[in-house]
């Protein structure tokens, strides 16, 4: 099965620069549904679901193969591939963020810029590492996970998304972590929040723009910061909007701080 059937590849956009959105844990491709728009006039806009959401085809996953974020990297060089892409411009959401670090580091001249939304290389806190939780902690929500895939669900969306005001973005979330593949959402959970991309942060040759909110209960601001510390040519950019999914609640000014780092 070739990339673009296995993971729901769909190609709009008027451009010819390729720029390719990758969604976070327990969504697809519609959550870009708010931030595509603004782009498609300059640009050949790529969207997919990674394996497991979505509408991707589900028939060849296999635990082993998929047992690293680098696994999910090389999807997207594969979807790159398939489709002839250079001088790609990444979106990614969340974990897809790390994923896009580790596909450009693979291959760095494919990409031309990297924009990480959200972004999280670990977690978990370790000595001046602040990554937001202690490792129990991330046990226990894995456990909770294994036990009541649909309950944790529906309790950890709207902690994801923050925004209390606007409860319909929490069910959104919610709806869509109960529509996944609740196998692969297991799997690819112990991925997300027990990966260490650290060490790969300091090999990102690649310019980047990191999105932090300016409250997130997933990814603290001191994260935000030392990744982009660690990312030789990055820049900050800490946005008024809070939760961990901009892309939904704070499109606007999402939009508009891409478009001040990529029209520059």
């Amino acid at each position: 099965m070739n990339a673009l059937k296995r993971n729901n590849v769909t190609v709009t956009g008027k451009g010819e620069k390729p720029m390719l959105f990758a969604h976070g844990y327990g969504c697809d491709q519609n959550m870009w549904r708010y931030i595509t728009p603004a782009f498609q006039d300059d640009y050949k806009i790529i969207l997919f679901d990674h394996i497991g959401f979505g509408s991707s085809d589900t028939t060849t996953y296999t635990k082993e193969q998929y047992s690293s974020l680098k696994a999910y990297a090389a999807d997207i060089l594969e979807i790159c591939e398939e489709l002839e892409l250079q001088d790609v411009v990444f979106v990614g959401h969340s974990v897809s963020a790390m994923i896009g670090v580790l596909a450009a580091n693979m291959e760095p001249k494919r990409f031309a810029k990297l924009v990480l939304i959200s972004p999280s290389p670990s977690f978990i806190n370790d000595g001046d590492y602040i990554g937001g939780f202690e490792r129990e902690d991330i046990h226990g929500l894995l456990n909770s996970l294994e036990s009541d895939y649909l309950g944790w669900s529906n309790t950890i969306a709207p902690v994801i998304m923050g925004n209390t005001d606007r409860p319909e973005l929490g069910q959104e979330l919610a709806q869509s972590f109960c529509k996944s593949n609740q196998k692969v959402a297991r799997d690819f959970a112990h991925l997300t929040f027990l990966s260490d991309c650290r060490q790969d942060l300091p090999h990102v040759k690649v310019d980047t723009l990191i999105l932090q909110c300016s409250e997130d209960a997933i990814a603290p601001v001191s994260v935000g910061e030392y990744t982009s510390k660690q990312i030789p040519s990055s820049k900050l950019r800490v946005l008024e909007a809070t939760g961990h999914c901009p892309n939904l609640s704070a499109p606007e000014e999402t939009v508009a701080a891409m478009k001040s780092f990529l029209y520059a």
